[in-house]
């Protein structure tokens, strides 16, 4: 499959599961919430290729933009109390 193709590839709850190596219900819920890019067809979710890498790339530089760590507020109190 080449890229071009493989690019506009429109993915199911399941294959995105698998392709971020989480569950279908976490995908559910993400998309739900308008927290990773989907869109409806006939009342079930799809997503696109490029969106959901895009979405990838997007959250990596949000996790170095911010220097949080994983735990959120908690590397935020860490901060704080060292500049005490």
């Amino acid at each position: 499959m080449s890229s071009s193709t493989r690019e506009g590839e429109i993915l199911t709850i399941k294959q995105v599961a698998e392709y971020l190596k989480v569950t279908e219900r976490t995908i559910y819920r993400l998309a739900a919430a308008k927290k990773i890019p989907a869109f409806k067809v006939g009342g079930t979710w799809r997503f696109s290729l490029a969106d959901i890498d895009s979405w990838i790339k997007q959250q990596s530089m949000e996790g170095l933009d911010t220097g949080r760590d994983s735990a959120g507020e908690a590397g935020e109190q860490i901060q704080d109390r060292e500049k005490k």
